[in-house]
């Protein structure tokens, strides 16, 4: 009897997902990786492309190893894959070299790479080089698979499609699992914080992801004229994700989502950006002369975090007095600031705030959730994490990639054929997705973390991979 490559692909995963199963069954979980491992090789090796668009699904459902065994940090299916796919596919480019030529000429990519040649150069320098060498190693298996190689992969229609689909469903059942467990203890804010374990550290990271997968599924429904049966299940993934937020509890992914909009309509609309620089230096003004009136204001605002009223929660960001997870944050902030006056130019070394903050922290700064040991994480931003770990470079390469970013997708919108409406409602909605994380990065930093880098990285390759299509239909 003859048989296909195909049959034989379905018969090999069978079997592997039978002893696998029968190995979990019997107890033996730590065997169950090995032929697990064998299925996802034999996948890179002969459908590359297919493990790439799954990379989506397996994102938001993505483990850390380290919250069941104590060792290193590792996302698992997630990490081991990526690396792997930037060790094959590096071979593969070496081998026959099928990236497009005119990747090189992008801004987002002369960004990174000069993001990448600070992260180095700064790795060198480091107060823990092990730590920063690590960090170096880390970013170039989110970068080089999904965004170098994900202009390849995703220059495709199809494939983008399908890639946000399996990252929104993987969202979604990760988001119905919160949910059912948060159910458990009656949606209490307290409880709110760790429900979404083990897909997630703790609320901050989930809202900041489930803010950002609903503008591109908000996009997925309007992009096109849908089949009922899709429309109806784009409108119950839709309630999902809002649910998701809403019952996240987290201020900055409510905050990010409302401002996204904003920024929505002003792009949409083509609001000048001379008219927006004037009301932003007039707001500036009333700031400086009216400074002492809002610092009182400030003073007087009362609200916690911890109230379970969307309202009261919203309005609790701006409490600088009791709030003990703003005032966390400020500590952070003000720990980031000092280290850069230490070593403005080198910084500490990439991914060494952790070890290095604790002695930068002043007495009144302290809060009832501060540590002296500096054992509670990063710098809660993006911007001043990299501004004290690789100097000013290291704060103006991240700014680069920022700027490179929205203006690549910006002008991509505005210059796409407007009769193409699909992937101009895809653009809006990428551009407003990426607004939600890079507004919500001057409060938390989640790029060294699967489920932030991944979505944002393909986003990033899209737009290059648009950018050329586009430059190839003007010649």
């Amino acid at each position: 009897m003859h048989l296909s490559l195909q049959k034989i692909a379905v018969l090999v995963a069978l079997f592997i997902a039978t002893l696998v199963g029968f190995l979990l069954w019997n107890d033996l979980s730590p065997l169950a990786l090995f032929p697990l491992g064998l299925m996802l090789v034999y996948f890179a090796v002969y459908n590359t492309e297919k493990l790439f668009i799954a990379l989506a699904f397996f994102t938001p459902l993505s483990i850390n190893i380290e919250e069941f065994t104590q060792s290193i940090g590792l996302f698992l299916p997630t990490e081991p894959l990526l690396f792997g796919l930037m060790i094959l596919l590096s071979a593969m480019e070496i081998q026959s070299g099928f990236l497009h030529r005119d990747i090189w000429k992008n801004w987002i990519i002369r960004a990174v790479l000069f993001y990448l040649f600070v992260v180095f150069v700064t790795a060198i320098t480091s107060s823990h080089p092990v730590v920063s060498f690590k960090f170096l190693l880390a970013r170039l298996w989110f970068i080089v698979p999904v965004l170098l190689f994900g202009t390849h992969f995703l220059s495709s229609e199809k494939n983008r499609k399908y890639f946000w689909w399996l990252f929104t469903i993987g969202t979604s059942i990760a988001i119905l699992y919160t949910l059912a467990h948060h159910s458990l203890y009656a949606f209490g804010e307290k409880e709110g914080h760790w429900v979404m374990w083990p897909f997630f550290k703790d609320h901050t990271i989930y809202g900041a992801i489930v803010a950002l997968v609903l503008p591109i599924i908000v996009a997925l429904f309007w992009s096109e004229k849908h089949p009922p049966l899709t429309q109806a299940i784009l409108f119950v993934l839709i309630s999902i994700i809002l649910l998701g937020l809403f019952f996240s509890y987290t201020r900055a992914a409510w905050l990010s989502v409302i401002l996204s909009v904003v920024i929505g309509f002003l792009i949409r609309f083509k609001v000048n950006f001379n008219f927006l620089l004037s009301i932003g230096i007039v707001v500036l003004i009333v700031i400086w002369f009216r400074w002492d009136k809002i610092q009182q204001e400030l003073a007087r605002n009362k609200h916690e975090h911890t109230t379970e009223s969307f309202d009261e929660r919203l309005q609790s960001a701006a409490n600088v007095t009791t709030d003990a997870s703003n005032l966390e944050r400020i500590n952070r902030w003000s720990c980031a600031i000092e280290m850069f006056k230490e070593r403005p130019l080198s910084g500490f070394g990439p991914g060494t705030y952790a070890f290095e903050y604790a002695p930068f922290q002043e007495p009144e700064n302290l809060t009832i959730i501060s540590t002296n040991f500096g054992d509670m994480g990063n710098a809660h931003s993006e911007y001043l994490g990299a501004l004290s770990e690789m100097g000013i470079f290291g704060l103006l390469a991240v700014l680069l990639i920022v700027t490179a970013i929205f203006y690549e997708g910006i002008t991509l919108y505005q210059q796409w054929p407007s009769e193409d409406k699909k992937t101009r409602v895809m653009l809006m909605g990428y551009i407003m997705s990426l607004s939600t994380y890079f507004i919500h990065a001057f409060l938390n930093n989640f790029l060294d973390s699967d489920k932030a880098a991944v979505p944002i990285w393909a986003m990033c390759a899209i737009f290059i991979a648009l950018r050329i299509q586009l430059a190839e239909k003007k010649k």
